[in-house]
């Protein structure tokens, strides 16, 4: 047997026992450290939509067994899991939407990361689940799937270019690792704003070059006076209100791109002025999770050092605590990243 932490409702987090999947033969069975809570599941919309299930979708941990047709994987190799996987082989993987693959969409990790073990299943683990190096921790480990969405993000779905002034709307975990890799592209100017202080000034420790309390000051007037009048180049608008994504219009200058990088909750409608996109030609976009491109260059990223553990984490909870971890990240405050320690031994 197995302890889970299974979500019921909104902050209805239980400790539950339940068998230890079975491996098939092209499976793998791996014995998780940690993994981070991910903002969008502390949504209570997207949630709902789900519950009652096993979340948990950032895992690092170490396989003990491998089905007999498993190949280049064994026992003991330290592992990042994407909990999906596409097929590769469809008109839209091909086209590089790999999160809107159907295989992709039908795949998951049995039963989830917020588990003591989980199975993977054989295409997961063939075609994008990613061998640690030894210089990396676990607790790194958990870091290269939200790295790999920013890489998505900026580099294949903004098309951010070495010297863009970037704004980032949001400083929470993702809006942390966004301003991370943007500079790490070469951003030229790095703006974070945000209306949580402690995150502004995380933004700020970790190199951003402009913050902005979004309480206090008018954001498109911030950024033109960081920018030389010419605003932004990319703008990521992490929050998923319309409030958030309306304020990234008059933020971005001529030619830039305004991406949405969190959905609302279905059924909201965001007002867009197209005369606006189309005489300033702005682009709008949006970036939903990663694919197997990204999530190689991210483990990249994160070994590196660009991204990383010590840099990001501020809690961490035992998963029979994970409770308080949803907690914590659905009160968005002074913390950055939640990490749900399942093997502190492994971790």
């Amino acid at each position: 047997m197995m302890r889970v932490a299974r979500l019921y409702d909104y902050g209805d987090v239980r400790i539950e026992n339940e068998p230890i999947p079975e491996i098939g033969p092209a499976d793998a069975l791996v014995k998780l450290a940690v993994c981070g809570i991910c903002t969008s599941d502390t949504l209570p919309w997207y949630v709902r939509r789900k519950a009652p299930i096993v979340l948990g979708h950032e895992p690092a941990g170490t396989i003990v067994e491998v089905g007999s047709e498993a190949s280049g994987f064994s026992p003991g190799d330290r592992v990042f899991v994407h909990h999906h996987a596409p097929c590769m082989r469809c008109r839209l993987c091909r086209r590089g939407h790999f999160s809107m693959c159907p295989t992709w969409k039908a795949s998951a990790l049995d039963p989830g990361g917020l588990a003591e073990f989980v199975r993977v299943p054989g295409l997961n683990l063939t075609t994008d689940t990613l061998k640690l190096p030894a210089s990396l921790t676990l607790e790194d480990g958990a870091f290269v799937e939200p790295t790999a969405c920013a890489v998505q993000a900026l580099k294949r779905r903004a098309r951010m270019k070495r010297g863009d002034r970037v704004l980032i709307i949001g400083m929470g975990i993702m809006g942390q690792i966004l301003a991370l890799v943007a500079r790490h592209y070469g951003a030229s100017t790095v703006i974070a704003a945000d209306m949580v202080p402690y995150r502004l000034a995380k933004a700020r420790e970790l190199g951003a070059d402009r913050s902005v309390d979004v309480t206090r000051e008018t954001l498109s007037d911030s950024v033109a006076v960081a920018t030389g009048g010419d605003l932004a180049d990319v703008v990521v608008v992490g929050p998923g209100t319309i409030a958030a994504m309306a304020s990234g219009f008059p933020a971005v200058g001529v030619g830039g791109t305004v991406l949405l990088f969190t959905p609302a909750e279905p059924g909201r409608t965001l007002a867009v002025d197209p005369y606006d996109l189309y005489s300033r030609d702005i682009t709008l976009t949006t970036s939903y999770s990663c694919g197997p491109p990204d999530t190689r260059e991210a483990l990249e990223i994160v070994s590196l050092g660009v991204v990383n553990a010590k840099k990001l984490v501020t809690h961490r909870f035992p998963l029979e605590d994970a409770a308080s971890g949803f907690q914590t990240v659905a009160e968005a405050g002074e913390s950055v990243k939640t990490l749900v320690v399942i093997d502190e031994k492994q971790a």
